[in-house]
């Protein structure tokens, strides 16, 4: 079993962050290690929202931790609430990882052309600076504009255009980058990767669900977190997390008691489940 670590902040309400990072890493036959960096009263979709930052403990954490001499196949990085916080994951990036260990960054900062409250391109800078010690970096179109300066289009990307961008994302230090939200027709939205040292594309879209609800960026990524650990090559991973999300998203709009702060991710992990089970199988004959 491959141990991963993912450090991102926990929303009590709200399904994103750790509180989905858990159950699909684990669902997917990971040991899920989890490193709160806040607690939320609910996701900031929510009004008068409490929040407790957990900065200062994330350095004891560390020191316990080198004391048992831990370290993660992987180690996978979502919200993060400051600089600061940036800082010490590349301490943890250096004191737990093995030359084998996946780094994984979805540097978790904007959307919709413009920067969550809070975040200023300074921030932006220093995310793009945990992104060049990645291994994989997940960006959103809005995110990957600030990291690279561009102006974030409204009229859409060509597929040249796309790949452009993930080139320039890589050579900012990380081997693969992955773009989410691409979309070349009105009727499809999916994701393109690219991967600097085999010089390779991948991509994988799906039908367009009109709808739009918070944390599906993180479900996606820590789908795609735990098919990269389970040796999934990236257009396979790609498939898996894409079609995951879709049928997550058609799950939550056939359900009647469906509420608006959250995709029904709890209905689609037999998908998951089954996938892993159709490899396995695979495998063993």
């Amino acid at each position: 079993m491959k141990r991963i670590l993912t450090i991102q902040d926990i929303s009590c309400i709200g399904r994103c962050s750790l509180t989905v990072a858990l159950p699909i890493l684990s669902v997917m036959g990971h040991e899920t290690v989890i490193l709160p960096t806040a607690v939320l009263s609910a996701h900031t979709q929510f009004s008068h929202v409490t929040f407790r930052d957990l900065t200062s403990d994330l350095p004891a954490i560390a020191h316990h931790w080198k004391q048992e001499k831990f370290t993660f196949d992987a180690i996978y990085t979502g919200y993060l609430g400051s600089a600061e916080q940036i800082r010490i994951v590349k301490d943890y990036f250096r004191d737990f990882s093995r030359p084998s260990t996946f780094r994984i960054v979805d540097p978790v900062m904007g959307d919709n052309g413009k920067l969550y409250t809070g975040f200023d391109e300074s921030f932006a800078a220093q995310m793009t600076g945990l992104c060049a010690e990645a291994d994989i970096i997940l960006p959103n179109l809005t995110e990957a504009a600030y990291m690279l300066k561009l102006p974030c289009q409204k009229n859409g990307y060509s597929e040249s255009d796309i790949q452009d961008i993930l080139r320039r994302l890589c050579a900012l230090g990380a081997k693969r980058a992955v773009l989410t939200g691409v979309s070349f027709h009105e009727t499809e939205l999916g994701a393109m990767s690219y991967d600097s040292v085999t010089d390779t594309f991948d991509a994988y879209f799906s039908e367009k669900i009109p709808v739009s609800y918070h944390g599906t960026g993180d479900c996606f990524a820590s789908c795609l977190s735990g098919a990269i650990l389970q040796g999934k090559t990236m257009a396979e991973a790609l498939r898996l997390s894409v079609d995951f999300i879709v049928e997550g998203l058609r799950l939550t709009m056939a359900d009647p008691d469906r509420r608006d702060y959250g995709i029904n991710f709890e209905e689609a992990l037999p998908l998951l489940i089954h996938r892993k089970q159709n490899t396995s199988l695979h495998i063993s004959s």
